[in-house]
C-alpha cells in the first residue's frame, strides 16, 4: 500500500481512540499519533483548554469532507496529466531550435570561423596528444604561422603531435618543406594513399570530425564531439590508419621504377589478384600461363618495389600511383601473346 494510500485509511487505533472520545474517556499521551489522524481527518477537535478531552465531530460529515477532498485532488491530477502534451509541445520548440545538438556531447560548428575559434581552444588547452588526420593534405597549413606557433607551443608543453595526410602531400614542394621542419621539431607525420576520414583527437577526451549529417560545406563545418565513448571509437579509428600508413619527414612521393617499361597487362592482373588473396593456381589458370611463369613474373615484380614477400609486394602495389593509372596499350593478351 502506498503512503497515499494509507493516508486514506484510518489506523485501527484511530478508530479505537474515537470510540473512546464519544464516551468521554481521556486521552493518553500514547494516544498522540491516532489523535493525529483523527484530527487531519477532522473527526475530532481539541479544546486547548482540556487538551486531555477532544471533542467528537459528526463522521458522516466528515467522510463527505474527505471525499470531496479526493475528487478535487483527483481533478487536478486530471487536469496536470491532460496538460502533458502541451507542455512537450511547448519544450519541444527549444529542441528544434538546438537540433544540431547531438546526444550528450556532440556539436555543430555551422561556419569556418566557429570551427577554427573552438578548434582552437581545444589545441590550446591540449595536455597530453593531438591526433590530426586530413587527406587534403597539409595545404594552406604548410604557410599558416599561426598553427605552426600551436603546434610548438604544444611540443613545448609535452604534448605528442601525430598527423596523417594523403600521399598527394608528397607532390607538393611547400608541403614538403613544412614536413621536413615540423618533424624535425618533433611532430610525428604519415601519408597514406588509401581514402581516410578527416579528424582531430584531443587527449582522447574531444574530438573534431567531417560533417556527414548536415550536408554543408564540408570544408566549412565540422562536428564537435565530447561524448568519450565515440571519441575512444574515432582514435582507435585512427591508430588503424595510422598502423597502415607510411613515415613521412618531407621526401617525396615513391617514384616508379625507372626501367622504362611500366606494367604489363598481366602484371596488373598479377599485382591485383595477389593483392586480393587469389591462389596463384587460378591466377595462372584465368592468365593462361604456368605457375613457373607466374613464379618468375612475381620475383620480378617483388625485385622491381624491393619486396621481400608477397604481402609486402601488395602493399607496396596499394600504395604505387601506377595503380590507379590505366594501363598503356602494349598489344600483350592476358597470355602475354
Amino acid at each position: 500500500m502506498t503512503d497515499r494510500e494509507q493516508a486514506a485509511e484510518l489506523s485501527p487505533a484511530a478508530r479505537r481512540l474515537y470510540a473512546r472520545i464519544t464516551r468521554d474517556e481521556p486521552v493518553r499521551p500514547e494516544d498522540t499519533a491516532a489523535l493525529r489522524e483523527l484530527v487531519s481527518w477532522r473527526l475530532v477537535i481539541v479544546d486547548p483548554d482540556r487538551p486531555e478531552r477532544p471533542i467528537a465531530l459528526d463522521p458522516q460529515e466528515a467522510g463527505r469532507r474527505r471525499v470531496d477532498d479526493g475528487l478535487r485532488e483527483l481533478a487536478a491530477r486530471a487536469a496536470r496529466i491532460a496538460a502533458v502534451p502541451d507542455l512537450s509541445d511547448e519544450l519541444s520548440l527549444h529542441f528544434e531550435r538546438a537540433k544540431w545538438r547531438s546526444g550528450a556531447g556532440s556539436e555543430f560548428l555551422a561556419d569556418a570561423e566557429q570551427v577554427s575559434a573552438r578548434l582552437g581552444e581545444a589545441l590550446d588547452r591540449a595536455e597530453t596528444e593531438i591526433l590530426t588526420a586530413d587527406p587534403a593534405g597539409p595545404g594552406g597549413r604548410a604557410r599558416d604561422s599561426d598553427a605552426d606557433t600551436r603546434a610548438r607551443a604544444a611540443l613545448a608543453r609535452g604534448v605528442r603531435l601525430r598527423a596523417l595526410f594523403g600521399d598527394s602531400a608528397r607532390d607538393d614542394a611547400c608541403a614538403r618543406d613544412w614536413a621536413a621542419a615540423m618533424s624535425a621539431s618533433g611532430v610525428r607525420l604519415r601519408t597514406l594513399a588509401a581514402p581516410f576520414q578527416r579528424c582531430v583527437v584531443v587527449d582522447r577526451r574531444q574530438a573534431f570530425i567531417a560533417d556527414h549529417v548536415v550536408g554543408a560545406s564540408p570544408s566549412q563545418t565540422a562536428w564537435h564531439i565530447m561524448d568519450r565513448a565515440v571519441v575512444a571509437y574515432i582514435a582507435e579509428t585512427f591508430e588503424h590508419v595510422w598502423r597502415c600508413a607510411d613515415v613521412w619527414h618531407g621526401d617525396p612521393r615513391r617514384a616508379v621504377p625507372p626501367d622504362g617499361t611500366g606494367l604489363t597487362p598481366r602484371q596488373r592482373e598479377i599485382l591485383t589478384d595477389t593483392a586480393a588473396g587469389v591462389d596463384q593456381r587460378i591466377t595462372a589458370r584465368r592468365l593462361n600461363i604456368g605457375l613457373r611463369t607466374l613464379t618468375k613474373e612475381l620475383g620480378g615484380l617483388r625485385a622491381r618495389w624491393g619486396a621481400p614477400t608477397l604481402a609486402a609486394l601488395a602493399y607496396q602495389w596499394a600504395l604505387s600511383p601506377e595503380r590507379t593509372h590505366t594501363a598503356p596499350a602494349t598489344g600483350d593478351g592476358p597470355d602475354g601473346r
